[in-house]
């Protein structure tokens, strides 16, 4: 099933299934089969075993047009999970992680190899597909981060590697926006990342659950892995091409690190890291350096005032966002000291 969170004129924020291009409202047509569904997605997620055969039921209804069912006819796409009760995200890709450390001249850290690292973001500044207005300080080095996504569905703690992927619900695209001059920056400081990434994260367009995704499931004893093309594009130019399969860290190994010494929670949402090749400061840094030995010049390429930059994952959709720049003009590199 592919879930949605979605607002219309009348209503901030309800769950709906994304049925053939289409958006059904959960609890509406709950009420047509006369059974009791939840409005909005952290509703869904608290109790997702309970509701999980219920909205089966009815996607194979709507499916199969075997009742009056009414697809909801305007409304805007938000994130998944507008408000998820955490999130966090991981460094999974070896060759994201080793690239980046070589373009900088460092030598590959081993810990890489020993456990799965993660650091928490803005879980209240979480948005979905469309429009996203930026300060002007975020436009310094924009850049986009090219991730998958998990929702988890069900509470856990000191969960093994081997039982993780029970607690997944489902997963999403993730865009990791970066600010690379703020984070660049304040983590000279060794803390970090704040400012050069709490101010948006994208994910969606919706919510395609495990089952879905079984067809394209690579089992592993570290746990499940899969094989997804993911791209990026930037104003409609393709410059990002991976797979989700290279992950090194599987998200049951990273759960297992994630929930140790601490509950995790259904709606926390926890992102891959950037697959290889997928953001501007990997692609830029490989290509300087390249160039440097050639004795060459080579302008590096930002996300712009206006850009689109577009994501797809192979199962999980295509997550399209067009960057603005906020009206009131604001800058906290001027509040710098000398």
């Amino acid at each position: 099933m592919k879930f949605v969170s979605f607002s219309t004129p009348t209503q901030k924020e309800r769950v709906g299934l994304w049925i053939q291009g289409q958006v059904y409202d959960l609890a509406q047509e709950g009420e047509r089969a006369n059974v009791i569904l939840p409005k909005n997605i952290l509703e869904l997620l608290e109790e997702s075993e309970k509701y999980f055969p219920l909205c089966l039921m009815l996607e194979k209804s709507i499916e199969e047009k075997k009742a009056k069912h009414e697809a909801v006819s305007e409304y805007t796409l938000l994130a998944p999970v507008p408000k998820p009760t955490s999130c966090r995200d991981a460094y999974a890709f070896r060759q994201h992680v080793e690239t980046m450390r070589k373009n900088r001249g460092a030598e590959m850290s081993p810990e890489f190899d020993q456990f799965p690292v993660f650091y928490f973001t803005n879980h209240n500044a979480i948005v979905g597909p469309g429009n996203i207005e930026l300060e002007r300080d975020h436009f310094e080095k924009m850049d986009f981060e090219l991730e998958v996504a998990i929702v988890v569905g069900k509470r856990g703690i000191n969960i093994a590697a081997k039982d993780a992927d029970e607690y997944i619900f489902g997963y999403t695209i993730m865009n990791d926006l970066s600010a690379r001059q703020l984070q660049m920056e304040e983590m000279k400081l060794s803390l970090g990342p704040a400012k050069g990434k709490d101010f948006g994260t994208v994910i969606g367009p919706y919510l395609v659950t495990r089952d879905e995704l079984e067809s394209r499931s690579i089992a592993s004893e570290e746990g499940q892995r899969f094989d997804m093309r993911m791209i990026a594009k930037h104003n409609g130019e393709l410059i990002s091409e991976g797979n989700l399969k290279s992950m090194n860290w599987t998200f049951a190994q990273i759960l297992e690190r994630v929930s140790y010494g601490v509950e995790i929670f259904p709606g926390d949402v926890i992102g891959s890291g950037t697959v290889g090749t997928g953001c501007y400061a990997e692609i830029n840094g490989t290509a300087a350096r390249k160039a440097a030995e050639n004795k060459e010049d080579y302008e590096p390429r930002w996300l712009k005032e206006g850009d689109s930059i577009e994501l797809e994952v192979e199962g999980l959709g295509i997550l399209s966002n067009t960057l603005e720049r906020k009206k009131v003009d604001y800058s906290i590199f001027e509040k710098k000291k000398v």
